[in-house]
């Protein structure tokens, strides 16, 4: 069923249209043509059909059918076109899809002047009959619109219900899909839809029985896609074209669909659109139909050009074509100012880095020989010795080094622990150290054979010198184990621990200590571990002040002399005597000797001897070794003033010799090897200086027979050159 119109009912279908009485209102305002004008030509684009389509009134008693079968004037070139059975419900003997297909057909493109001029005319001289709707409720109703009729000798005969004289059949199509048609009531006096040449932004309502004009009605959009769809749902499941089930037949929907208004002009027109903008304005939507807001959408940004690209684009020039040279002049160009700055920051770094400390270096030989067979000492017959010269090394030894008795030898290391923790400066005596009971008591010992230091009564004060005297020359038991007291605050347990603990640290691997004064037999060591502890000793020297006395006087003012007769004769130094029944007599001593400028010291220990009287025996084998060894030292020159003995490196490259001073004599003996290091003497070496600057010292040997004799630039040392900062790698 097509808007604007009921549905015919059967018999409907098989009546023919009569012809429109002169009672009959218009089936509809059918175009009139002045007497004898054409019909202009329609625009398939702009013409519409503005239909003023009322449904018949319900309950009519002679309703014929909605609409005529077209018949072919006399005359005309094709005959009227036989009624097709098998119709629709909509049109009687009409199938709409040949409609389309005529419609659709070439000739239909005929000029539409000529086709209004073949056409023929009313009683007013129009160029098409007027179609008259009938009366609502008139028993002799007539077809809701009169076909056209051709006029003898038009170029075509047959027409489809919505053919019209200068009407383009396929314009009529579109113009059939165009909304606009007022859809009729039910029971209303209008007349059905009639065909309209009339074009107008409005459609005209057909007048009512009553002869009064029906309201001017304004078309709605129909979007024609939609109504197509709908058209084409509406057919109910089952049916293939409608007739059986009165439904309607989905081709001739596309006909039957109301037109739409006139495009206005300005829509024909061309519209700008812009390539870029950042906002896409939507399309213009028809009149009534919903509004859908476009998206916003932003384009991304382009990619960055090349420089060259860039630059041609900014100068509106293209870009000249790559090629081989172009790539290598343009990477040249890019990667030269680049490799220039990079230059440029790499000189400025070298040349503010602070530069490198200057080192020495010694270039002469780093050890002297001296000529001859090593010595062989006079030893005694029996016990153990052991010979060394300090910084220099062994000179020589006897028997087998091995752990045994030393008796008050081992005061030697109670002296030194408390001269470590309590240090004494040369010629100072010290804090005082008060007697206790414990010592008062001790003292009394001498009777039993101990040496004790019996002057000393309770609450007696004894500075540090004098108690040290008291320990090392009269040898006194009571005082040695006072100042183990007096060290560790009361404990002379601790202080024996601390004996053993330094003697390790000394690498005294055969010694053992157990007691502070020696009198135990169980305190062992040997002649090489108390040579060790001896060298260390003479560097001390407010003990070595005290140690080469050969009396001491107390403070109650009695004389003590010492057991070492060694003293004062041949430099000796004394050190530490020791003597008992199961020791026998032992020494450790010491001995000086000027070699040019140089005072060497030895140091040699001699254990075991048995021989009685004891003392004076170890005391006469001791001397013998001393001398000889003294008669051993000689000097020699091994660097002469002047002689490169090294050189300085500023860390540059640049390297500048040194020299030495003066002559450089060494202290040994026959078969001693000594050892040169040149030093920077605990200075810093200058970045420049000039020659004849000292800058450092050559050393030879150690301890307090170390030689040392200054070294100097023998040219200018200059400052380092910007090219030299340059090129350096470290």
């Amino acid at each position: 069923m097509r808007p604007g119109g009921a549905a015919p009912s059967a018999e409907q279908e098989a009546v023919p249209a009569p012809s429109t009485g002169a009672d009959s209102g218009t089936a509809g305002d059918a175009p009139k043509s002045a007497p004898g004008s054409a019909e202009p030509e329609a625009d398939p684009v702009r013409s519409e059909v503005l239909p003023a389509a009322s449904a018949p009134a319900a309950g009519s008693d002679a309703a014929q059918t909605a609409d005529a079968a077209p018949t072919s004037a006399p005359g005309s070139a094709e005959p009227d076109a036989a009624p097709v059975t098998g119709g629709t419900s909509d049109e009687p003997g009409v199938d709409r899809k040949t409609a389309i297909f005529k419609a659709l057909r070439p000739e239909a493109k005929a000029d539409s002047r000529t086709a209004a001029d073949a056409a023929p005319k009313s009683a007013t001289g129009s160029a098409e009959p007027e179609a008259s709707a009938p009366a609502a409720g008139s028993d002799a109703a007539q077809a809701a619109g009169s076909a056209p009729k051709s006029a003898p000798g038009s170029a075509e005969s047959d027409a489809g219900p919505a053919d019209e004289p200068g009407v383009d059949r396929k314009t009529a199509v579109f113009k059939a899909l165009k909304p606009g048609g007022a859809a009729p009531s039910a029971g209303s006096g209008a007349a059905p839809e009639g065909d309209v040449a009339e074009s107008g932004p409005e459609a005209k309502a057909a007048p009512s029985a009553d002869g009064a004009a029906a309201p001017e009605a304004d078309a709605a959009p129909v979007d024609r896609k939609t109504a197509v769809l709908k058209a084409l749902d509406s057919a109910p499941a089952g049916s293939e074209d409608g007739a059986a089930t009165g439904g309607v037949d989905q081709p001739t929907a596309m006909l039957k669909l109301p037109p739409q208004p006139a495009e206005l002009p300005a829509e024909r027109t061309s519209k700008f659109v812009p390539l870029r903008a950042d906002e896409v304005r939507a399309p213009a939507q028809p009149a009534g139909s919903p509004v859908v807001e476009a998206e916003r959408t932003r384009q991304q940004p382009m990619p960055p050009l090349p420089p060259l690209d860039l630059l041609a684009e900014l100068t509106n020039k293209p870009a000249p074509p790559e090629t081989p040279t172009r790539t290598v002049v343009r990477r040249v160009k890019i990667w030269t100012p680049l490799l220039v700055l990079a230059l440029i920051i790499f000189a400025v770094v070298q040349a503010v880095r602070p530069l490198p400390t200057p080192s020495l270096k010694l270039t002469a030989n780093s050890a002297y020989t001296f000529e001859g067979d090593k010595p062989a000492l006079p030893w005694p017959g029996e016990g153990q010795g052991f010979m060394a010269a300090t910084g220099l090394g062994t000179v020589d030894s006897f028997g087998e080094q091995k752990a045994v008795p030393i008796g008050s030898v081992a005061k030697a290391m109670t002296a030194y622990v408390v001269l470590k923790d309590k240090p004494l400066k040369k010629g100072a005596q010290g804090p005082s150290i008060t007697v206790d009971a414990k010592a008062e008591e001790d003292g009394g010992l001498d009777a039993q054979g101990e040496s004790t230091l019996n002057t000393v009564k309770e609450g007696d004060k004894l500075t540090q010198h004098d108690a040290l005297a008291a320990l090392m020359i009269p040898s006194a038991n009571n005082i040695a184990r006072l100042l183990a007291r007096w060290d560790t605050g009361g404990s002379e347990e601790e202080f024996v621990k601390k004996m053993n603990d330094t003697a390790a640290e000394l690498g005294m691997k055969n010694t053992k200590y157990t007691d502070p004064s020696g009198l135990d037999a169980t305190t062992v060591s040997s002649a090489e571990d108390q040579v060790k502890l001896g060298q260390e000793l003479v560097e001390i020297e407010a003990l070595m002040d005290i140690t080469k006395l050969p009396e001491w006087t107390d403070p109650s003012g009695k004389t003590w002399r010492n057991y070492n007769t060694l003293v004062p004769y041949d430099g000796a130094l004394g050190i530490k005597t020791g003597s008992t029944t199961k020791a026998g007599g032992n020494l450790l001593f010491a001995a000086h000797k000027m070699v040019g400028d140089t005072d060497q010291l030895i140091v040699g220990a001699i254990l075991g001897q048995h021989q009685a009287p004891i003392i004076d025996t170890v005391n006469a084998a001791s001397k013998e070794v001393m001398r000889a060894t003294q008669d051993e030292l000689d000097g020699a020159t091994i660097v002469k003033k002047g002689q490169v003995v090294g050189e300085v490196d500023n860390g540059l490259g640049t390297k500048v010799p040194l020299v030495a001073v003066e002559d450089v004599k060494a202290v040994g003996w026959s078969g001693l090897t000594v050892k040169l290091e040149l030093t920077d003497g605990a200075k810093s070496v200058p970045q420049s200086a000039a020659a004849g600057t000292h800058i450092g010292t050559l050393t030879v040997g150690e301890g307090k027979s170390q030689v040392e004799v200054a070294v100097a630039l023998q040219s200018d040392l200059a400052e380092a050159s910007f090219l030299d900062k340059l090129t350096r790698v470290g």
